[in-house]
């Protein structure tokens, strides 16, 4: 089991809220108020899960750039009240930001008993 900190619970915590509210938020046709909330509850959440000085050099390293200003802009165009241009700004900068995480979470998924037998289908395995 994973020890976390305080700090990396609260994290989790507030991380797992943004990303309800931003669900949430898309369910209910994108509703500017709950994407914005969403949107920073889930930035805080990770600034306090991997800390201040990990998020800064996660968002701002130099190959990352575009995806950090789309992310970053989409997050700005929410907040500022135009939520589908926004939500389609962060969904493409979170899938640049991200895209290295993808083959660990198929991975993950695969192992998982239910899930993996799908992504195992023949028409699927070719994709993943």
């Amino acid at each position: 089991m994973i020890s976390l900190t305080d700090t990396q619970k609260i994290g989790m915590g507030l991380t797992g809220f943004g990303v309800f509210f931003l669900f949430f938020g898309m369910i209910l046709f994108f509703d500017k108020a709950l994407l914005a909330i969403g949107n920073v509850l889930f930035v805080a959440g990770l600034a306090f899960v991997i800390g201040l000085e990990r998020t800064f050099r996660f968002f701002f390293q130099k190959h990352k750039m575009k995806a950090t200003g789309f992310f970053l802009g989409g997050v700005f165009v929410v907040l500022i009240g135009w939520p589908l241009i926004g939500m389609i700004f962060e969904i493409y900068g979170f899938f640049l930001l991200f895209r290295g995480f993808f083959p660990v979470v198929v991975g993950f998924i695969r192992r998982v008993p239910i899930l993996g037998s799908l992504l195992n289908l023949p028409g699927i395995r070719s994709t993943t």
